[in-house]
């Protein structure tokens, strides 16, 4: 149980998950990512899956696109008795560049940060 305990997991954004022109995802796909990551922050802190409680921030700062592969990182800032509040980041470290070929891609020499926000999640009391 740990503040500044981080995870990171990595995911390809599929092109069946454009949902707007351009290739655009809507922002609720990081926000599934935000939750995946939080579970296996609160497995590695309290051995069970958790539950997420709330967002108290929410802040879409650039486009995702199909093709990209998105960095989404959990980091606790707070810990309660059952409750650990949580920083994300989801972040943009390759991007496809169909203007080059069909299939083809890059790794961003800058990565973009996409969405960022703040979360609750609580875990069950520990057995006396």
């Amino acid at each position: 149980m740990t503040v500044g305990l981080s995870v990171t997991h990595r995911r390809y954004v599929p092109y069946s998950h454009a949902h707007y022109a351009g290739n655009l995802v809507d922002g609720a796909y990081a926000l599934g990512l935000f939750g995946d990551v939080a579970t296996e922050v609160c497995i590695r802190t309290d051995g069970d899956e958790g539950l997420f409680a709330s967002y108290s921030d929410v802040q879409f700062k650039a486009p995702m696109r199909a093709g990209d592969v998105l960095e989404v990182t959990a980091t606790i800032t707070r810990m309660g008795t059952r409750s650990r509040t949580i920083d994300f980041t989801c972040v943009v470290v390759c991007r496809g560049r169909t203007d080059l070929g069909e299939s083809a891609a890059e790794v961003l020499a800058d990565p973009i940060l996409a969405v960022s926000a703040t979360g609750t999640v609580v875990v069950p009391a520990k057995a006396s």
